[in-house]
């Protein structure tokens, strides 16, 4: 099974160019995977529906969420597929599963006040502040994912036009920054990044205080102190702000197309979430206006 997984691994990575969270996401489903297979004494190529429902039972007993679980059958299904494809299989033992149904959360989201007092927080007096200013503001005008952040190139940004160019996975967006946001990039590029990074040849667009590029857990810590500096009692992380992002977008009127582009769902119904936080005017409005309300 060693080699199979190599294989499809790198099929994952070069052909289908997931992102590298992605890839880790699939590794730890299917390693877990082969770690049943082996206590059980089961060979990947000969189990059947019947095992994988013991391998979905485990999981339950294990305590896994059912939106793990979800995704662990989605993750052995691309493998046996793949291995179909390949003829190294004769059967997908996943064919006949369902997945377990996932309640849909409520985003969390912050009132336009309370992003307004984040973002007042960093003070652009030294270079850290000007960073986390910059950083902040470009979260929320692009609502972005952390991951596609700090994966960015000083040259994925368009000052002159103001734009920016997300590439996920194979997949690739162009963002239009706001006034604020563009501002504090051009003060952080221009007054900070530069002194900041040691090594010319650095690419990152934002960069930690050695100069190299941002981390995930960097970007977490810094949005948790600003948040404490606010005293806000709602829990704050990067994806808090691309739910903002989006229900503060759709309040004021923005096309629900438009803002499934700009956060690059592939589906319009992950967007469609953010619809019950339309603004009660427009229901009240709608009410009043319409013959069959």
């Amino acid at each position: 099974m060693e080699r199979q997984l190599k294989l499809f691994f790198e099929f994952l990575e070069n052909e289908k160019k997931v992102s590298d969270n992605t890839l880790q996401s699939y590794k730890r489903d299917i390693k877990q995977f082969r770690k049943f297979l082996e206590t059980q004494g089961l060979m990947y190529n000969r189990i059947h529906e019947e095992e994988m429902k013991d391998y979905i039972k485990y999981l339950q007993e294990n305590g896994k969420k059912a939106s793990s679980i979800s995704r662990a059958i989605a993750s052995i299904r691309s493998f046996y597929q793949f291995m179909l494809r390949r003829k190294k299989v004769k059967r997908d033992p996943t064919a006949n599963i369902k997945s377990p149904k996932i309640e849909k959360r409520i985003p969390s989201v912050l009132t336009a006040k309370e992003v307004e007092l984040l973002l007042d927080q960093p003070k652009d007096i030294d270079l850290k502040g000007t960073r986390d200013k910059a950083m902040l503001e470009f979260a929320y005008a692009t609502g972005m994912r952390v991951t596609e952040i700090i994966s960015l190139n000083i040259d994925n940004v368009n000052l002159d036009e103001g734009y920016v160019t997300c590439e996920h996975g194979n997949k690739q967006r162009t963002i239009p920054l706001g006034t604020m946001a563009l501002k504090a990039l051009k003060e952080y590029i221009e007054d900070a990044r530069d002194v900041l990074i040691k090594d010319e040849e650095e690419k990152a667009l934002f960069v930690n205080v050695n100069g190299g590029r941002l981390t995930r857990q960097g970007f977490w810590k810094i949005i948790k102190y600003y948040k404490e500096q606010a005293h806000i009692t709602k829990d704050i992380t990067p994806h808090v702000l691309r739910h903002s992002f989006a229900t503060h977008l759709l309040q004021n009127g923005a096309d629900l197309k438009a803002i499934q582009t700009m956060l690059g769902h592939s589906d319009i119904s992950s967007t469609q979430v953010y619809m019950q936080f339309q603004d009660g005017g427009l229901k009240d409005i709608y009410k009043k206006a319409h013959p069959r309300a």
